[in-house]
This record gives structure tokens, C-alpha cells and sequence, in this order.
């Protein structure tokens, strides 16, 4: 009797189809952050200060008294994939607009 592993036949995909597959959020996550450290000097960016939710980006701006304000949430956009991410210029319109 086979064991109740992997398939016989089942392959894994190597590690670096896997980190390619991870790059665009990491690029897009980097491309923000720097974005929004730009527009605002004064303000530190932490990048997932904890865990974040699956399949998707948000961004958010937590305010001197401790309230959190949502500047961006890709949770109900998409399909396609591409609109869950935002663009760094909308980001740093609306923490402009939080901010003001």
C-alpha cells in the first residue's frame, strides 16, 4: 500500500518559480513605501506590522491618538488580480487628504 504522501507523480515547483511568483507584491510594496516616505518626511512606514490578510493590499494610516484610518483596501476589487494593488500615486493622494 502507498503511502499517504505526495502523489507518485506529483512534482513541486522549484523555489525560484515560487519568489517570482512573490516579486511583484515585494516590488509594489517597496515602490509604496518609498513613495509615501517621500510625500510625507515626518511620518515612519512600517511595512506589516502584523500579519497581513491573504490575497490582497491595504494600506493604512494609524493617527497620533491611535485610530486607524483605511487609505486603501483591495479586498472586494478584482478579478483581475492586478486591481487589488494599488498604484503608489493614489496612496499618497489619500494619506495627503487624511493628513490635511
Amino acid at each position: 500500500m502507498a503511502s499517504r504522501g505526495r502523489k507518485r507523480g506529483a512534482r513541486q515547483p522549484p523555489a525560484e518559480a515560487l519568489e517570482q511568483a512573490a516579486a511583484p507584491q515585494k516590488r509594489l510594496r517597496g515602490a509604496l513605501a518609498e513613495a509615501l516616505r517621500g510625500a510625507v518626511a515626518h511620518l515612519p512606514v512600517d511595512i506589516n506590522p502584523r500579519q497581513p490578510r491573504r490575497n490582497s493590499f491595504e494600506v493604512s494610516l494609524v493617527k497620533e491618538d491611535g485610530s486607524t484610518v483605511e487609505l486603501w483596501s483591495g479586498i472586494k476589487k478584482g478579478p483581475p488580480r492586478k486591481l487589488k494593488f494599488p498604484q503608489p500615486e493614489a496612496v499618497v493622494e489619500a494619506l495627503k487628504s487624511n493628513l490635511a
